[in-house]
């Protein structure tokens, strides 16, 4: 049986569409004028249209040749408008883009420029300043290196202490007139004297029970060991007892240091020096170090004159605040408090971060601290940097300052002389304390 379905007009089902869709001669004759609703003698279809340029894919399901659909007119059944039914696209397109070559996403084709991810840009630029800022730290590190004077204070010698825990530092604040021009040493009030010679004397112990800094009377009355007479006739200089800054005068930081350790049994790892000069330009480096003075200063011999309160002290203040001591009952002693009250708050001032950060104050503080500046074979810049930062902690409260424990303050010596002498108990057990790195004991 012929299961094919007769159509007036043209042949089975779906062969006289397939015929029209391709402009066959199988078209729809027109009705009776009073039944077409498109006018008389119109066919209700419309004519056929020539076949579209083919995409290149087979025709799909449903579609004619050229991946047209079979339907007269290329109208689909049931879609009005000339639309796929049910909203959807024709295929290979999209509502918001138009068709590109070989079906390519925009920004992708022949000649399209390719896009930037912004986190790249970002990335890229974060990425660069790091790089300028490590190449300027490793600049600045060896710039600020370059500057430091070192010596060889720290020799070997027979029955050297062994070396103890922790790290202790000789500073030194010498009267050396090196950089000061005779105007400056008029203005100063330094005198124009020749050599150097001790005007202050530290040890800073740095360990792990609590730093320490303690100060050393000019005058302490010691065991001065046997060297060189550094005038060049090659003698030694038998030992003998005087007071501790004859050392520096006679033998400069190596003999100062000798006599240090072979007084006190310990040994110092680090030693730093720094002049008028080099004191005066670091202060004013900073802009001046805030102190609160307890009462009114006026010294002829410094030139110092100070009102009582909190103030500014300028490089020239601050040199004659910390030598200045006829004012004070204890003399040397009352010197010696200023200047380690002093010392904490410059070293305050010269770490914190409104200077650091600032290159304007930064890079004059380094030049000017570290062009007069002596320091031992062995120290370096981070050296210098975790000294100057446990002094600012031990004056800030964490640590102790003490004075070497004195037994006679005002010692008459064999030649007439006064001088300092040692508590010999009581600062023996301070020097162990350094020694092992203990606590080191309130002492008076």
């Amino acid at each position: 049986m012929n299961t094919w379905q007769e159509r007036p007009g043209g042949g089975a089902y779906g062969q006289g569409d397939a015929a029209r869709g391709q402009g066959g001669p199988a078209a729809e004759p027109p009705l009776p004028p009073e039944l077409n609703p498109r006018g008389a003698g119109v066919p209700l279809s419309r004519p056929a249209q020539q076949d579209r340029p083919t995409t290149g894919r087979p025709p799909g399901p449903g579609q004619g040749p050229g991946g047209q659909p079979p339907y007269g007119g290329g109208q689909p059944p049931h879609g009005g408008g000339g639309q796929p039914p049910y909203g959807r696209q024709p295929y290979g397109q999209q509502p918001s883009e138009p068709q590109r070559p070989g079906g390519a996403a925009p920004g992708t084709g022949p000649g399209a420029r390719p896009r930037r991810s912004r986190k790249k840009v970002v990335g890229y630029s974060v990425l660069g300043l790091v790089l300028a800022l490590l190449v300027t730290m490793v600049g600045t590190y060896f710039w600020a290196d370059g500057k430091l004077h070192h010596e060889n204070v720290l020799a070997d010698y027979p029955g050297r202490p062994a070396a103890g825990k922790g790290t202790n530092w000789l500073i030194v604040g010498s009267d050396s007139r090196a950089g000061l021009t005779d105007a400056d040493e008029q203005d100063l009030h330094t005198g124009s004297a020749e050599g150097k010679r001790s005007d202050s004397m530290m040890i800073l112990h740095i360990g792990d029970n609590g730093n320490t800094l303690m100060s050393i009377p000019r005058d302490s009355w010691v065991q001065i060991p046997a060297h060189q007479d550094t005038s060049g006739s090659g003698k030694t200089v038998p030992a003998a007892t005087h007071k501790i800054n004859a050392a520096f005068a006679a033998g400069g930081g190596r003999l100062l240091v000798q006599t240090v350790e072979t007084n006190m049994d310990l040994r110092i790892d680090h030693y730093a020096e720094i002049g008028f000069a080099g004191f005066v330009g670091l202060v004013d480096a900073v802009g001046g170090v805030e102190m609160t003075i307890d009462q009114p200063v006026k010294d002829k011999d410094s030139g110092l004159d100070l009102q009582a309160g909190t103030q500014t002290l300028n490089g020239k203040q601050a040199l004659a605040f910390v030598r200045q001591r006829h004012q004070m009952a204890d003399q040397d002693l009352g010197r010696m408090r200023n200047q380690q009250k002093f010392l904490g708050a410059l070293a305050k001032q010269a770490a914190s971060p409104t200077t650091l950060l600032n290159p304007f104050t930064f890079y004059p503080l380094v030049s000017a601290g570290l062009d007069t500046v002596i320091v031992d074979d062995d120290a370096g810049l981070t050296d210098l940097g975790s000294m100057f930062l446990a002094m600012k902690g031990v004056t800030g409260g964490d640590g102790k300052t003490i004075t070497v424990p004195i037994g006679n303050p005002d010692y008459h010596t064999p030649t007439g002389e006064s001088a300092v002498k040692w508590d010999p108990a009581k600062s023996k057990a301070v020097f162990d304390a350094m020694k092992n790195d203990t606590a080191v004991p309130d002492v008076k």
